[in-house]
């Protein structure tokens, strides 16, 4: 086991979840890129990353190398989500000008190998954090903080990345992304309801009266947490590696930032809201929310006030909402019978409370 692995170690592939290898490894002999094109030489061991709740991941382990599959779920998707196309040719456009992203080894199209589009990517050797900072890394506070800031200023280097690039300003679709957003996520929230989950109209009639003009227009990964980078395995508090790149697009980068502060659960955080921590944003040293959004908008130069905070706030917690609901449908209906899945529609419920309390 690598230390990558660590939190979320692979695991024998789970049977509503298997695939044909031979067709895959065929695949790769024939599409990689000239770089992978040894290691794929080989047929690989295929194992499972339990860990995530929307695409699927798979370790192809060679003899030589380790390489990451990824593709979409089984069952019902939203429209548009699970593009896998989309996040390997967005990784490709980035990896000229933005250090972090894996190298890519082929997009398949052909849904007769797998049953799906997918992906397949280099694996970035390192330590990924889950909820808690592993045995193997003993921080003191100053440590952490400093880890802190240098994770958050990736994503600040990915915000300050120029969009203009051709090959990166095919991904926008111009201004008024606020709007298009509080109009999409409250979409596929109605999409994705259950009868046993509260409507959220009072949070999506908010959101859509006090939405703001678009701030900047830039690369946001829109999925920015420390389970989703890689720390250098001999040097924890640097960042070789981001990961996740499925919900990346051009976009106002304060709601990149809200998503982000949706998911920093911090010490004095109430019960039920701890339990949604993946990220060690707790520990002694660690920011807290307002930190983050401090630190961040003085590197940006954006002025941030308390009232003005508010709508990204709600946002990210409405839209981590829609998030939770769209897997927790799965498992409603009986497209998944993965029951890790069952919890997320408590979270849902809970995330309609709590943003309403910021309302107030």
């Amino acid at each position: 086991m690598t230390e990558s692995d660590a939190g979320n170690p692979a695991r024998s592939v789970r049977d509503e979840d298997a695939f044909d290898v031979e067709a895959v490894s065929a695949w790769l002999r024939a599409n990689a890129a000239p770089e992978f094109a040894d290691t794929v030489a080989a047929d690989p061991e295929v194992r499972q990353f339990p860990g995530g709740a929307s695409n699927l991941t798979y370790l192809l382990r060679y003899p030589d190398r380790d390489l990451i599959l990824r593709r979409p779920p089984v069952g019902r998707k939203a429209a548009g989500a699970h593009d896998m196309g989309r996040e390997f040719r967005i990784q490709s456009a980035l990896a000229p000008v933005f250090p972090y992203v894996p190298a890519m080894v082929g997009l398949c199209r052909d849904e007769s190998v797998l049953g799906s589009d997918f992906y397949v990517m280099d694996k970035v050797e390192g330590t990924i954090l889950r909820q808690d900072f592993p045995d193997s890394i003993e921080l003191e506070p100053a440590a952490v903080t400093t880890l802190c800031r240098n994770a958050v200023d990736v994503l600040i280097t990915l915000h300050q990345v120029d969009a203009s690039r051709p090959d990166l300003a095919a991904f926008g679709k111009g201004e008024g992304y606020v709007a298009r957003q509080v109009a999409g996520w409250s979409t596929r929230f109605r999409a994705a309801r259950t009868e046993d989950i509260g409507d959220f109209e009072q949070v999506i009639a908010w959101l859509d009266r006090h939405q703001p003009t678009d701030v900047a227009t830039c690369v946001i990964h829109n999925d920015f947490r420390f389970d989703n980078l890689v720390l250098d395995a001999d040097d924890p508090l640097r960042v070789v590696g981001m990961l996740d790149w499925e919900m990346a697009t051009l976009g106002d980068p304060l709601m990149d930032l809200g998503g982000a502060a949706a998911y920093w659960v911090q010490a004095d955080d109430d019960e039920f809201f701890q339990l949604f921590r993946r990220q060690p944003t707790t520990a002694p040293g660690m920011w807290s929310r307002q930190e983050l959004v401090d630190h961040y908008c003085e590197q940006m130069g954006f002025e941030m006030t308390p009232e003005r905070w508010r709508f990204y706030e709600v946002f990210g917690l409405f839209r981590l909402a829609v998030i939770a609901q769209q897997i927790y449908y799965r498992y409603f209906h009986g497209q998944t019978h993965n029951e890790a899945y069952a919890v997320f529609g408590d979270a849902a419920r809970y995330l309609e409370r709590r943003c309403l309390e910021v309302l107030r």
